[in-house]
């Protein structure tokens, strides 16, 4: 591997570059014999230079970020400030201190963004809490004492309930209709509210945030707005009683509430690669004060969030937890000292011939990880094709349907954070929730409990995934929750019909041995691995909710056999599927390819370039409107391919509008991309008179333009023959945002993050069809089947109403589509085309988002 190859060392020795430029201006800015004169200059150069970086390094939409070039860029910045601070320290009066001060301001930045960040989000949690909670009680009844009060609060001490709470009526089939009156009304304001402000704000943000932490851009995903219509939405979407959790947008929220701070302080808005660090602490802080577990959050945010996490970020995301942690601690939205409403304590040990049920669990949390996450893409993909424009409809539709299945059981009519509280809990001094503890409802409760397994497995896979906050943590934790329950019922049953059994030895007489709500909090934890396929955090959080250290070994054996399971069916959680589902680009550290292929057999051979000299402005600006790409290589000239170096397209764009300010230029003007000879006009040479106003204008102005200072003259490049795996090396430790193919200095091609993509998947998809036209008939028949039914239903209403009444459909109709879009809905998975072979000429036909414009 090379940066820049020795041929091109012969070239004419070239003007120096901006970061030399730059450095220069500073050493020259700041003089200790000449404190207050050079002070404003240094202060006046610092700020216009600060400036013109600000411009340049901007990103476009739906773009990487050039991790390489922005540590360059703040290396530079350091070692330009440590020289102009050279001296200062000696100097006495006001400059000295004000400098000093603004040294320490510099250095501490982080630690005061990560600490306004932590409080922000742990109060945004603890508000957030509350809220939910009374919303999810006040479809059930309501509080004649404060009616701001949930039940909770409202019968404080009392956990059989208290007259002060009514139910809304005594008729359970009018408490029943206005369950679902709450629950649809609910959905449609937080779907309205996301659909009209921030179409970013729906579903749960971590595939994205993914993508975004290694260097993607999309702008607005992480903006105030997101942040205001998240919080705002995401209590209405929990408490409409949709298969939704809290738990995933708490860490798109905690991220925005870390990107929007961030942006106050100056070394974070000018450079992206530094906020990264930033975002990955607030992933940390957001689990956190989700599961109440502020290691459990730094381990998540290493083990899944972050593909760059080095020790500095670490120790930023352990502060940013802690005070989020600590925050909440304070707020203690639940008056009873605890962070979360499921957290439980176990003061009884376990068994190892339980081992045998826990190794069970641990297969259902792996099957059901697989289930979930196959037909919640098929959901997904039913979804963008046929539901896009009925975003609104769709989520009211399905709350209203998850409030008239879940109402009847007891499990499903609650809040699920509620509901894996009373799971989870043991047996004994008097709690019971409608008869769960007691041995003759044994029977009916492991079938409400197999009843709510399925069914919740079913709302999961169609409900994630609609357009308001959702998250996938929770929902899984109940389903798992259940089933683990309904084990344990049925382990403490056996035991109860065998109790001499030799299988039971080990239990002790008059003691009881089995305790149900350890299968409940198991098969959670199990759930949650199942479907995100982490290991270590799961762990880690789970023992942070309980605070028993003697069922650490089971959850590890049941986490340990969820993984096992789950990797038998393909690798990745459901966040890495949709990532692949959006077709984001994203190299995931945690794969091992071995395809054996040179990077030539990938790269785009067909390069669009720039000669170092010859061409003319507007030949420039004509190319950069021919074509969307996001940068240029620039070689010595068109037969050569000498490689000079590669100027990207916003300093391009920059260098083209600062030329054209500074002073009149001619659009005849030749651009040189290294330093020009000394014999290039700078003024208009000497010709035939003009005799036309065009010919005026062109030549008149300056005839040459310098834009060497813009280039970079060493980026990244490789040898044809590296291998593919060395790349992809290469983007994932590095981050660059294009690799150079050269070959004994000449340019042989490019290479990008989404090349790599379209080589993996095309390679994949040799091995593996995923083309399935059978399926593709089944959605069409159900789309024609809902389309029918909903004609049929809007006749009837439009029928029975007299006309005064029309829906959507029938023969008389007005629109509910949803007229403002996600932009996510328009992005396509990278995949190949059927029937293709690879590297069949269609390389460059990209449907994608990233680099369709390179």
């Amino acid at each position: 591997m090379t940066s820049r190859s020795p041929n091109v060392s012969a070239q004419p020795p070239r003007r120096p570059s901006l970061p030399e430029r730059a450095i220069s201006r500073r050493l020259s800015a700041l003089s200790t014999t000449t404190a207050v004169t050079t002070g404003a200059q240094a202060g006046t150069t610092q700020h216009d230079l600060t400036e013109e970086i600000e411009e340049i390094k901007r990103y476009e939409d739906f773009t990487t970020i050039d991790w390489v070039q922005d540590a360059a860029q703040e290396q530079l910045r350091r070692r330009a400030r440590r020289k102009q601070n050279a001296g200062v320290y000696e100097l006495r009066g006001s400059l000295g201190w004000r400098r000093r001060l603004e040294d320490t301001y510099d250095a501490g930045q982080a630690w005061i963004v990560v600490t306004l960040v932590g409080a922000a989000i742990g109060l945004n949690a603890g508000f957030l809490n509350i809220v939910t909670e009374w919303l999810s009680d006040i479809k059930l009844g309501y509080c004649t004492t404060a009616f701001y009060l949930n039940e909770n609060f409202c019968c404080w001490g009392d956990e059989k309930g208290c007259p002060e709470w009514h139910r809304w009526s005594s008729f359970w089939l009018l408490n029943y209709l206005l369950y679902l009156l709450f629950s649809t009304v609910f959905a449609l304001a937080s779907a309205s509210l996301v659909k009209s402000f921030a179409p970013y704000a729906a579903g749960s943000g971590i595939s994205e945030i993914k993508c975004i932490i290694a260097g993607f851009v999309m702008k607005g995903f992480l903006g105030f707005w997101t942040l205001l219509i998240k919080s705002i939405c995401l209590p209405l979407a929990i408490a409409s009683g949709l298969s939704v959790g809290k738990e995933g947008p708490s860490v798109h929220y905690a991220v925005c509430t870390g990107n929007v701070i961030s942006r106050f302080f100056g070394k974070y808005k000018r450079n992206k690669a530094k906020t990264r660090e930033i975002l990955s602490a607030c992933a940390a802080a957001g689990v956190a004060v989700a599961f109440g577990s502020p290691i459990g959050g730094v381990l998540f945010s290493l083990e899944e969030m972050s593909s760059y996490f080095p020790l500095k970020t670490m120790w930023r995301s352990y502060f940013c937890a802690l005070v989020a942690t600590a925050v909440l601690a304070a707020m203690n939205p639940f008056w009873t000292g605890q962070l979360v409403m499921f957290e439980v304590r176990y003061d009884r040990s376990w068994h190892f011939f339980e081992i045998i049920f826990f190794i069970f669990i641990g297969i259902f949390g792996g099957l059901y990880g697989a289930f979930v996450m196959k037909w919640n893409l098929r959901a997904q993909t039913f979804r963008k094709k046929y539901l896009t424009k009925y975003a609104i409809l769709e989520a009211t539709l399905l709350a209203a349907g998850t409030a008239v299945l879940c109402f009847p059981n007891m499990f499903l009519r609650i809040d699920m954070t509620e509901s894996m509280e009373i799971l989870f809990l043991e047996c004994e001094a008097g709690r019971d929730y409608d008869g769960l503890c007691e041995a003759k409802n044994r029977w009916r409760m492991a079938l409400s409990l197999a009843f709510a397994t399925i069914m919740r497995t079913i709302l999961v896979i169609i409900s994630y995934g609609c357009k308001v906050p959702a998250g996938i943590f929770v929902p899984s934790m109940a389903v798992g929750a259940s089933f683990g329950r309904m084990v344990g019922i049925l382990v403490q049953a056996l035991h109860e019909a065998f109790p001499h059994a030799k299988f039971f030895a080990a239990c002790q007489p008059d003691v009881a041995c089995i305790t149900p709500g350890t299968y409940a909090f198991l098969g959670a934890a199990a759930a949650l691995s199942g479907i995100m396929h982490i290991t270590v955090s799961v762990v880690v959080i789970m023992f942070e909710l309980t605070g028993a250290l003697t069922y650490i070994l089971p959850t590890m054996i049941v986490v340990g056999v969820t993984k096992a399971v789950s990797e038998r069916f393909g690798r990745g959680g459901i966040a890495d599927r949709m990532i692949w589902f959006n077709g984001f680009p994203f190299l995931d550290n945690k794969e091992e390819h071995t395809f054996g292929v040179p990077v030539s057999q990938v790269m785009t051979g067909e390069v669009t370039s720039l000669p170092s000299s010859g061409l003319t402005l507007r030949a420039v600006e004509q190319l950069m409107a021919q074509n969307k790409y996001q940068g240029f290589p620039v070689v010595e000239d068109g037969s050569s391919k000498i490689l000079i170096g590669y100027i990207g397209r916003t300093e391009l764009r920059y260098a083209i509008d600062r030329s054209k300010k500074e002073g009149f230029v001619s659009s005849n003007a030749r651009c040189f991309f290294t330093q020009p000879p000394a014999s290039a006009a700078q003024t208009p040479s000497v010709r035939a008179p003009p005799v036309t106003f065009d010919a005026i204008e062109d030549a008149s102005g300056q005839q040459s333009v310098d834009f060497s200072r813009f280039i970079d003259p060493v980026p990244l490049a490789v040898h044809p023959r590296l291998p593919l795996e060395t790349v992809m090396e290469l983007f994932k430790k590095m981050g660059p945002r294009v690799i150079l193919v050269e070959y004994r200095g000449r340019l042989a091609g490019l290479v990008t993050v989404k090349d790599c993509l379209k080589y993996q998947f095309k390679v994949e998809a040799q091995e593996t069809s995923t083309h399935d036209p059978a399926l593709e008939m089944r959605q069409e028949k159900l789309w024609s089947l809902m389309n029918h039914a909903a004609d049929w239903l809007a006749d009837k209403v439009l029928s029975i109403s007299g006309g005064r009444i029309k829906l959507s459909g029938g023969r008389a109709s007005i629109s509910l589509e949803s007229r403002a879009e996600d932009p996510r809905d328009q992005f396509t998975p990278i995949l190949a085309s059927p029937g293709r072979d690879i590297l069949d000429g269609t390389e460059d036909v990209d449907q994608g988002v990233e680099l369709q414009s390179r």
